[in-house]
């Protein structure tokens, strides 16, 4: 079997099938075995392990993941890779490929039916305009984790692991280390890519807390009013939050809670720390 971390072997596969890239999709193959071997490692597979993939795209990782581990899910939204894929993986029984949508795939039954429950790794190298709503979609949704290890835009990777007081600072950096700790293990040129695409990338690995870090009564509110704070970075949290409609405080309880927590009335939300939200959280 053709191993497709091989440049030459990937283009001959593309070429072979008449495959078009679709910009809708952010299809960038990675052409590097470096890299492949990097997040095989990173994301700690073994023999042991059912290894959720997100956007196999024709095969690559898939082949280097079904050498690590018991059993592969492969989950494509492009139908036009599925005959790629049936042949490029052909050689492993131990590799299941599903063309659907991550989004709409009922991810914990997956891990019920092929893990006995038990968490599982999730792999992916993930287009840039996706990336949080398949990671907040694998956290929110309670589905058993181990970590999940992801090639995404450098700016988004470095984004996860920020803290305050940075621009880089966010709801997604907050949302990330409430669940996980993130670690980028690799940054990764565009040159390792076909087609090359425009900016740097970096695999970050997040594992998953077994229980999270800060205590909060209502997550959701938590969460509420984490993206009510970065909606508007350049107002005041007082201002911020007493206008957001999700968060149901008046100004006099913001002003009152960021009294109860010694926090100055002008202090905006890219000041506050995980911990300080929660607490925010829990008196509001």
């Amino acid at each position: 079997m053709a191993n497709l971390g091989n440049p030459q072997n990937t283009i001959d596969v593309i070429q072979k099938h008449g495959f078009r890239f679709q910009k809708k999709f952010g299809q960038n193959f990675l052409i590097d075995t470096h890299v492949l071997d990097k997040i095989v490692a990173a994301a700690g597979v073994t023999k042991d392990d059912m290894v959720l993939e997100i956007g196999p795209g024709i095969g690559t990782m898939t082949q280097y993941l079904a050498e690590s581990a018991r059993e592969v899910v492969a989950v494509e939204i492009d139908k036009n890779l599925i005959p790629i894929l049936e042949e490029t993986l052909s050689a492993y029984d131990n590799v299941t490929i599903l063309n659907e949508d991550i989004l709409k795939v009922d991810i914990a039954k997956l891990a019920e039916e092929k893990n006995g429950g038990k968490p599982i790794k999730v792999v992916a190298n993930l287009p840039y305009y996706i990336t949080t709503p398949i990671i907040m979609g694998l956290f929110e949704s309670g589905v058993p984790l181990d970590n999940i290890t992801i090639m995404v835009q450098k700016e988004v990777a470095d984004r996860m692991q920020e803290g305050p007081g940075t621009k880089d600072y966010g709801a997604l950096s907050l949302a990330v280390q409430y669940y996980a700790k993130p670690e980028i293990v690799a940054n990764v040129p565009p040159n390792c890519f076909i087609p090359r695409p425009n900016v740097g990338s970096a695999v970050i690995r997040l594992t998953r807390y077994p229980e999270p870090p800060v205590k909060v009564d209502d997550e959701k509110k938590m969460f509420a009013l984490i993206r009510a704070s970065f909606n508007q970075r350049r107002k005041t949290l007082v201002n911020g939050l007493s206008n957001a409609p999700e968060v149901k405080a008046t100004k006099d309880d913001v002003l009152n809670a960021l009294g109860k927590m010694g926090l100055s009335e002008t202090i905006r939300g890219e000041a506050l720390t995980l911990e300080q939200f929660a607490e925010l959280s829990n008196l509001l």
